[in-house]
């Protein structure tokens, strides 16, 4: 009996189990997958904060395309052959009702990520895929130039015509994602491009950064400048940590900007008050004024901004905290509106793999047939998912990469049973 094994029981290896274990009936396919740790979908149970963004509900491919930030036009088969409208339906026939929030991104409407498991596994188990727990992967086996199957960590060989590798990549290391498949990669003759951290937390330098702690700011806009050149303006959500800055703007940042932080050091802004031209908002600040024009300046500016984010101002802006505001000069006023159009921070680098939601790095795409996602050097070896050099920013797109690329795979490897099963019935006639 023909034999597809899937390394890997994350999201793209669930996807490629679902689709080729359900597809492939006809030609009597068993389908294996692999998982070294108890239980399946480690990280897709963390991910979105324990809600799992599913997708993103975008208008089209295109739009699909421009998120990602790696090599997108790697994506176009994957994402034309498996869209995030399919994706929605196929978890809804799951059993798994969703529910768009802002930003087009998908959520399960009981906002439980182990939704999203529990339906994939339901499909698995009715598709009779064959599922081993605790079994770790030791290497893909390789005989005349094609897969032959693979080794577990025991030693037993298991053989099939084909492997996919969905091993993830280096980040939330604690999920199981060490890095099994850059090995494998490596082994049988693939480039590794270089793995770093992304989707991941910036570090700033100044200390009224960390005085922030736990201070989110809604409705901003996070920059990320080169000196004069602007790398990144994203609208959203943030939030002060102990070391830095966070939330979903910010980690679509790092995407952007993170290898260049590995060279220097650069400059964060954030707008917060983006609905308001500079002019508008002195005529804000004009206004809180002119209705305390005898109190003092701490006691009135607070109007503008979160009680923590206050004393800040008042220090950066240099105004005394007692002076009264009919003292408050022109100048002053002006450093005022700087701060809040361009509140300052220097970025010095990004968290490590144990924060980072992916990896940027991986498979070498030049490696890998995008049409099929099967290794351009090894025949029946296929690669999915974040293992690959594909990353992109926050909003479901990432899952969207692991559940396309996981569908291309099953696909492409099922086509390949086809061909070898009409080839040995030729040789038997």
């Amino acid at each position: 009996m023909s034999k597809i094994l899937i390394v890997g029981g994350g999201a793209a290896g669930m996807m490629a189990a679902v689709m080729a274990a359900e597809n492939g009936r006809a030609l009597g396919a068993e389908v294996h997958v692999f998982e070294k740790n108890e239980k399946l979908g480690k990280k897709i149970y963390i991910t979105g904060k324990g809600r799992c963004n599913v997708t993103n509900a975008c208008e089209g491919v295109e739009e699909l395309i421009a998120s990602v930030v790696s090599n997108p036009k790697f994506l176009y088969s994957a994402f034309y052959g498996f869209t995030n409208r399919q994706v929605m339906e196929f978890f809804e026939d799951c059993g798994v009702s969703l529910k768009v929030e802002r930003g087009n991104r998908v959520f399960p409407v009981s906002d439980h990520s182990s939704d999203i498991i529990r339906g994939l596994e339901r499909r698995m188990k009715k598709a009779q895929v064959l599922i081993h727990l605790h079994s770790e992967v030791k290497q893909v086996l390789i005989k005349e130039g094609q897969v032959m199957g693979i080794q577990l960590a025991d030693g037993a060989v298991i053989e099939g015509e084909c492997v996919v590798v969905a091993t993830g990549g280096l980040s939330y290391p604690s999920t199981g994602s060490t890095g099994d498949g850059y090995r494998f990669a490596r082994e049988t003759g693939h480039r590794v491009t270089e793995l770093v951290p992304s989707l991941v937390p910036l570090l700033a330098q100044e200390e009224y950064i960390h005085q922030l702690q736990g201070l989110s700011l809604r409705n901003v806009e996070f920059s990320v400048c080169d000196g004069k050149k602007c790398l990144y303006r994203e609208f959203g959500e943030m939030m002060f940590t102990h070391f830095g800055v966070t939330g979903p703007i910010v980690l679509s940042a790092s995407s952007r900007v993170g290898k260049l932080l590995q060279t220097r050091n650069l400059t964060g802004r954030v707008d917060l008050k983006p609905a308001l031209s500079r002019e508008q908002l002195d005529q804000r600040i004009l206004r809180e004024f002119e209705n305390s024009k005898n109190r003092q300046f701490k006691n009135v500016i607070g109007a503008l901004y979160p009680s923590s984010l206050t004393p800040v101002i008042i220090q950066l802006s240099g105004v005394d905290s007692e002076k009264p505001i009919h003292d408050i000069t022109r100048e002053e006023r002006e450093k005022i509106i700087d701060l809040t159009k361009a509140f300052p921070m220097t970025l010095t680098g990004m968290g490590e793999f144990k924060e980072a939601i992916i990896t940027k790095g991986g498979v070498s795409v030049r490696d890998v047939d995008p049409s099929t996602m099967e290794s351009k050097k090894v025949p029946g070896l296929y690669f999915a998912g974040e293992v690959l050099d594909l990353d992109a920013v926050t909003g479901g797109y990432n899952l969207q990469v692991a559940w396309s690329t996981g569908w291309l795979a099953a696909t492409s490897a099922l086509e390949r049973l086809r061909i070898i099963t009409e080839q040995e019935r030729t040789l038997c006639q």
